[in-house]
């Protein structure tokens, strides 16, 4: 199941071409995105959301996008929607055309959530470390790296999920070349040690977590002790328990790292998804 909706509002059909072959997102992966989970019709994190595609936009040198626009895309996929009760909806937003008058292409597309993350989800994942090639200054030091934007160029990120599988695992963590945690090809890290959740800071190049934001305001209304500061690797395997957080993975357990197994976090997993989901129960 798939819906597609155009800023405009209308339906596109998403088995027929909308993108130019020469719309700079296929030249160069010149764009944007975001993903927002919709469940049971809510989407959640919306505005969150909708805030770091404007971040990404303005690190990018884009036209800022219209909250209106993409809200009306939005309506439109979940009036549209016959699916399962959950949707991965994704924004994109690009540069446009080559040589054109700047005009961006935007649209929304709905889709079904993979069986495999569910099953990620429930039973968690193996990762490996891998080297993101930069210093834990980087970001701040050569801001056109673009270090902390949802760009369409994920060839790396994709790369190093194949390295993963390549030696056995399923996902990646990257880190900085001198040591410290960055983030999942697709996911915030949240390292757990007693009632202290710990997750690195947005300002050495990650994305702000929409999902991660949303269990730590959760955890601190239960007297949880919440942390965004530098974690290094090394830190890992001594953590009562790693996850993994973003909107279609919701909060995914890490029970092997490196090829190492980790302690079993199950019940802490339990009591993290707990936590998550009372954010929005009604």
């Amino acid at each position: 199941m798939r819906v597609l909706a155009l800023l405009d509002g209308t339906l596109a059909d998403p088995d027929n071409p909308l993108i130019r072959v020469d719309d700079l997102v296929v030249m160069r992966g010149d764009g944007i995105f975001e993903t927002v989970l919709v469940v049971d019709g809510q989407p959640r994190e919306l505005g969150p959301h909708f805030d770091r595609l404007v971040r990404s936009a303005a690190m990018l040198d884009l036209p800022e996008p219209s909250r209106a626009a993409f809200d009306r895309a939005t309506q439109a996929v979940l009036d549209n929607w016959t699916g399962g009760s959950e949707i991965a909806l994704k924004w994109v937003y690009t540069r446009g055309i080559e040589g054109g008058d700047g005009t961006p292409t935007g649209f929304a597309l709905g889709l079904e959530i993979a069986e495999k993350v569910k099953r990620q989800r429930a039973s968690g994942i193996s990762a490996v470390t891998l080297d993101r090639g930069f210093d834990a200054t980087a970001a701040e030091r050569a801001p056109w790296l673009l270090l902390g934007a949802k760009t369409l160029s994920y060839a790396v990120n994709m790369a190093a999920l194949r390295e993963a599988e390549r030696r056995g695992a399923e996902e990646v963590i990257f880190t900085t070349s001198d040591g410290a945690v960055l983030e999942g090809p697709t996911s915030t890290l949240i390292a757990v040690s007693g009632r202290t959740l710990r997750t690195p800071p947005a300002t050495i190049g990650i994305l702000p977590g929409t999902t991660q934001a949303a269990l730590f305001r959760a955890a601190e209304r239960e007297g949880w002790s919440i942390k965004t500061e530098p974690i290094q690797a090394a830190e890992l395997p001594t953590a009562d328990g790693i996850f993994l957080a973003s909107s279609v993975r919701k909060i995914t357990r890490v029970h092997t790292l490196n090829g190492i197994q980790l302690p079993d976090s199950t019940p802490l997993h339990t009591e993290l998804v707990r936590l998550y989901n009372s954010e929005y129960a009604s």
